[in-house]
């Protein structure tokens, strides 16, 4: 008998704590599916839709732009970006629109706009359409091709505008929201979580650090806001990574924290200023740290210093192998030159080392990168052999079949150019330049620079595929 009151006892104490279970499991839903409404109903009234229209002229011959690797290098993550085209008869002369669309977030009541550069390119025209249907041509501020973003403005007041937060602050698993226009949608929310923070070397921009979610971003969601549970913004989203043009569960967005940065910067000056240290940078690989004597260690190995630099004057080597910058430990050449970058040049800050095996703590003084110079010097080398390259890095190379190979990839190559006559294509891997084995952009620039100056015809060993072959530019 008393076994029988204990069980039922029992029975009935199991029954309450399954019920008070369920209804807290119940409540605890409910909770969690009114903050994602809460958030959502927040910030969405200050995302908008962008729309960027560029006006082309047909070139001889009626080959339409949308026929050429127009952003190919960028197709891979962005599945398009949802660009339309509206094309009349190709004939020579005729001009036609070629539309994008995009999404951006609002961040200050007088129409302050943060978005993506990709978005707005080389466009006209911006339209901008806020939540409440309301439309705005916009202007743009500044752009930042280097990291992806663009600050546009439009005219209003009091406008809806999201709240910033701190990306630095952000976990991996935290839940997130992302907010746009996927393929024209008004207004989409999706929810994931954060999957990674600090990716870099995807491939997207030179400055890379992004924060990687699952939250289903697809084109027409870049330059939208990736928000956190308490209404703030963490990111922008940027990418997707796809092999079919929609969403895989794999996003990338630009931190914030980056993102205000860049924006403050356009706002006042117009451009960026970027720190300099003067060194040329590559992985330090298992091989090598056992080479140098140092199994185990990470880093980054300087494999040259430029004459002048502010690296050559703090005293750095080739050889030296970079384990901090600034107190911070750097594993990545990415890592490395983004901390530089974002450094304030006149700053002075401790390097440390590794020379030989053995510690060393230097002191530097950051300098502005030249980049005036250097993008003009990128920029004629592009003009004259009519084609842009850039660095096959890892994830490019298991996308187009090139792991374990050495290279520059042909990223576009321009209608009726010299290098389209030689046969190259986007999409291309030169190994070699007159004999000479290219090892990364900088191998790239410096042969083909000289070669230029000489007017010497250029030689190439290409690789496409499986196959690789010979051709020849020659430089009138």
């Amino acid at each position: 008998m008393r076994r029988n009151l204990v069980l039922c006892l029992a029975l009935l104490f199991w029954g309450f704590t399954t019920l008070y279970a369920d209804i807290s499991a119940e409540k605890l839903a409910e909770q969690l599916s009114g903050e994602f409404a809460k958030v959502a109903e927040e910030v969405s009234p200050a995302v908008v839709s962008i729309v960027s229209v560029k006006i082309i002229q047909a070139p001889a011959g009626g080959t339409m732009p949308f026929e050429e690797p127009f952003f190919d290098d960028l197709k891979r993550f962005f599945g398009d970006d949802f660009f339309k085209f509206f094309t009349p008869s190709p004939r020579k002369g005729r001009k036609y629109q070629q539309r994008g669309l995009g999404s951006g977030v609002i961040v200050s009541p007088d129409g302050v706009i943060l978005t993506n550069n990709h978005v707005v390119g080389e466009a006209d025209k911006i339209k901008v359409t806020l939540y409440d249907g309301r439309e705005f041509k916009a202007e743009v501020k500044g752009k930042d091709p280097k990291t992806d973003l663009a600050v546009i403005k439009i005219k209003g007041k009091n406008l809806p505008y999201a709240r910033l937060g701190d990306s630095d602050k952000i976990k991996v698993g935290e839940i997130v929201l992302a907010i746009g226009n996927p393929f024209g949608l008004k207004s989409t929310v999706t929810q994931g979580i954060i999957s990674a923070k600090g990716r870099s070397d995807v491939g997207i921009a030179t400055y890379e650090n992004f924060i990687q979610t699952d939250a289903a971003i697809n084109p027409g969601n870049s330059g939208g806001p990736l928000v956190n549970l308490k209404g703030e913004v963490i990111g922008i989203n940027t990418a997707i990574f796809t092999r079919s043009g929609g969403y895989m569960g794999v996003g990338f967005a630009i931190p914030i924290n980056m993102a205000k940065s860049v924006m403050k910067q356009l706002m006042e000056k117009g451009r960026v200023i970027r720190g300099w240290l003067g060194v040329v940078i590559q992985p330090l690989t298992e091989e090598l740290a056992e080479s140098f004597g140092i199994k185990g260690k990470k880093g980054v190995l300087i494999g040259d210093v430029m004459k002048g630099s502010p690296a050559a004057k703090a005293g750095l080597k080739r050889g030296d192998i970079i384990i901090k910058f600034a107190g911070k430990k750097v594993d990545t050449p990415s890592a490395l030159q983004e901390k530089v970058a974002s450094t304030a040049p006149g700053t002075r800050v401790k390097i440390d080392i590794l020379r030989k095996g053995r510690p060393l703590t230097l002191s530097v003084k950051i300098a502005e990168m030249p980049k005036e110079r250097a993008e003009a010097r990128e920029k004629k080398v592009e003009e004259e052999l009519g084609m842009r390259v850039g660095e096959l890095t890892p994830e490019l190379a298991s996308k187009l079949g090139y792991e374990g190979e050495k290279g520059v990839l042909v990223l576009e190559v321009f209608p009726g150019s010299i290098a389209e006559l030689a046969g190259l294509a986007r999409g291309d891997l030169i190994k070699e330049i007159n004999d000479k084995k290219i090892d990364n952009l900088e191998d790239y620039r410096r042969i083909i620079g000289k070669l230029l100056k000489s007017k010497a015809p250029i030689r190439l060993l290409v690789k496409r595929g499986e196959y690789t072959f010979f051709t020849v530019i020659k430089v009138e």
